[in-house]
């Protein structure tokens, strides 16, 4: 009998039903729906239908991601865009760091979304092979609350599963190579330091990327989670108003 795991206070998927312009909203690798909560509390106090899908594998139990593949993840975050479908006319994705790139995989799936937002996604897949190499030890250190600002602290896995790492580059490369059938608008948000993903990761981004609308805002204040750091009202602030210039809001 397999193990059951329970999901982590904070880590909970959220809905918010409201007009017909739906957001998706993605968090990222280890991390939970936590870090990404007040975005979508701000898209929702906006009239935004959102959705938060908890990825299958996190905030339970590192464990628990031990198990999971990439098709997983996918899966967790089609299953949120489908729940948006059926209450919404126009969809945008946004997501942080994994859920960068997890956006970046919709838009080349489903052309029709309208918009996306990536938040120091990460793409650059340089160290592929040692990572697929890489065996030993099971988990290495976490990752998470790469945070400026004081007594902010992310709710994330304490471990990396090194199995899941092999999963993250599997998805990076599958979606590096199709950056170019993306054609949506998209505001590309960057922290200027991050100690996890290098911004060079969002300047490939914003160059292979085939939309005609496309923007970079450079995030001065904030580390790698920058939804629960000093610029996350900045992000919703800028990104309403890129959403409203692309005339996604009517």
């Amino acid at each position: 009998m397999s193990k059951q795991y329970t999901v982590l206070e904070g880590a909970e998927p959220f809905y918010f039903e409201g007009n017909q312009i739906g957001v998706l909203v993605i968090h990222g690798f280890t991390g939970t729906t936590q870090s990404m909560r007040y975005l979508g509390d701000q898209y929702a106090k906006a009239g935004f239908t959102v959705c938060g899908p908890r990825l299958k594998g996190h905030g339970t139990h590192y464990e628990e991601m031990e198990q999971t593949t990439y098709e997983d993840w996918v899966a967790s975050v089609e299953e949120g865009f489908n729940w948006l479908k059926e209450r919404c006319d126009q969809i945008v994705v946004t997501g942080l760091s994994m859920g960068g790139t997890l956006t970046l995989y919709m838009a080349q799936k489903y052309p029709e979304i309208k918009a996306i937002i990536p938040i120091n996604a990460t793409i650059n897949i340089d160290q592929y092979e040692q990572i697929l190499s890489l065996t030993e030890p099971r988990f290495i250190d976490g990752i998470g609350s790469d945070i400026k600002a004081d007594n902010v602290k992310e709710l994330a896995y304490e471990k990396t599963p090194v199995r899941s790492l092999h999963e993250l580059f599997k998805l990076k490369k599958v979606t590096m190579n199709k950056l170019e059938q993306i054609h949506c608008p998209a505001l590309i948000c960057v922290s200027r330091v991050d100690h996890v993903v290098p911004p060079k990761d969002s300047d490939y981004i914003f160059q292979h990327l085939s939309s005609n609308e496309k923007k970079k805002l450079v995030l001065e204040n904030s580390y790698h989670v920058a939804t629960l750091d000093n610029d996350k009202d900045l992000i919703f602030k800028e990104s309403f108003t890129f959403l409203k210039k692309q005339l996604i809001i009517q």
